[in-house]
């Protein structure tokens, strides 16, 4: 099995900056998508920024220019630079990763999701 852990949510006034970083541990050999989602009280969870293995990346418009993802595949992590952050970017983060991983003998592709970490963002 694989499991992901996030960390570095938290209570930041507006304006300010956060970095979430999710691992994933497991018997990994590949991770071909790197992701982060949110999901505000009473709202669908929604996409934020993408990465893909190759570099590509990809941002919701809501936060161009103001959120980094990066990746560290060495490591299996994910990153979430937030910076600028506004009132209405108050969700919980997940980060959800398309993972290649070795279950006994065979390799397989799977969907993964973090259990999620609060960003508050309030003056």
């Amino acid at each position: 099995q694989v499991q992901l852990v996030e960390s570095g949510g938290g209570l930041v006034q507006p304006g300010g900056s956060l970095t979430l970083s999710c691992v994933a541990s497991g018997n990994i050999f590949s991770i071909a998508a790197m992701d982060w989602y949110r999901q505000a009280p009473g709202k669908e969870r929604e996409l934020v920024a993408a990465s893909q293995r190759n570099g590509v990346t990809n941002y919701a418009a809501f936060v161009k220019g103001r959120f980094t993802i990066s990746r560290d595949d060495a490591k299996n992590t994910v990153y979430l630079q937030m910076n600028n952050l506004k009132p209405e970017d108050t969700a919980v983060y997940y980060c959800n990763f398309f993972v290649g991983w070795v279950n006994v003998n065979l390799r397989r592709w799977d969907d993964y999701w973090g259990q999620g970490t609060q960003v508050t963002v309030s003056s």
